[in-house]
């Protein structure tokens, strides 16, 4: 990374805006340190320059010029700005629920706890997606919703399941929507009238699909919105959305779970249904439109 940043992060929000910022810049050393500390912030927070080093295998003097390229005078005040997200965000109630889960991973016999290590992991993806979506981007994300004249819904490979469900149950809301699948390689030619007025919403994770990347920004260029679903803030959907949650990186595990997307997904739906029902109904909608507003905010998706 050649430059550094005018004035360093005050927050850990403003500090993984100038990572992702000058990720592209940074050496491959630079990046292994940045994808880490973006998902592990609390081991940012609480390790030493040494076992930082060594759970990314660089040099500890990565570890200073990473702080450096990132404005910092050193390692240590960079890493009072992860310390300060830990205190704000973690809770003892959470902690016991890691402890727990580790224990029962570490006491069950050989296949019989695989049951059990899924709802473990899945606890924790969940609280890592509480931390990192926001409500005022829900909030924003059900206004474009609501507002598109023509809402088009795409994921490929194992998002496709989030894209499915979305569809589904955006239609049961009333709203225009269309689900995207790409068959029969005609996803170019179904997607290149999105335009103004409409909204791509468009979820990918690593290793995130060139065709879904390739049509959220052509659909920006044409003047679409876009609302994606991804895992990172390094993710090449993020800089392409105009609203984009991230819920935090999972790759590194044997079996990657759809627990989280799918309950933001649900989340999003429930938002919108809420939304609807709140507005003033136009005359022509307000028999069945009605009703299936009432039956998704009173939780019957």
């Amino acid at each position: 990374m050649t430059e550094q940043p005018t004035q360093r992060a005050r927050s850990y929000e403003e500090l993984k805006a100038a990572i992702s910022e000058g990720y592209p810049r940074m050496s491959p050393q630079l990046q292994r340190i940045a994808r880490f500390a973006l998902e592990n912030p609390h081991d940012l927070a609480l390790g030493t320059v040494a076992t930082l080093a060594r759970a990314t295998e660089v040099q500890p003097s990565s570890m200073i010029r990473f702080a450096n390229a990132l404005g910092f005078s050193g390692f240590s005040q960079m890493q009072q700005v992860f310390q300060g997200h830990l205190v704000e965000r973690s809770g003892s109630y959470r902690e016991r629920i890691e402890r727990i889960r580790r224990g029962a991973r570490a006491s069950e016999p050989r296949g019989a706890g695989v049951l059990h290590q899924f709802v473990g992991d899945a606890v924790g993806e969940l609280s890592r997606m509480e931390e990192n979506v926001r409500a005022e981007d829900i909030k924003a994300a059900v206004r474009l919703l609501a507002g598109a004249s023509q809402i088009h819904v795409l994921a490929q490979r194992r998002a496709f399941p989030v894209a499915c469900y979305l569809g589904y149950a955006l239609n049961q809301l009333e709203l225009p929507v269309r689900l995207h699948d790409g068959l029969g390689g005609m996803l170019h030619e179904f997607s290149r009238t999105i335009g103004r007025g409409e909204v791509l919403l468009a979820a990918s994770f690593r290793n995130y699909s060139p065709d879904v990347i390739a049509t959220a920004a052509s659909c920006g260029e044409r003047g679409a919105k876009v609302i994606a679903i991804t895992d990172s803030t390094l993710s090449p959907l993020k800089p392409l959305a105009d609203v984009c949650f991230e819920l935090g990186d999972d790759s590194g595990q044997p079996f990657r779970s759809l627990v989280a997307p799918l309950c933001l997904a649900q989340a999003l739906v429930l938002s919108a249904g809420h939304h609807l029902a709140a507005a003033p109904a136009s005359p022509p909608k307000r028999g069945a439109a009605a009703h299936r507003r009432g039956r998704l905010t009173n939780g019957k998706a």
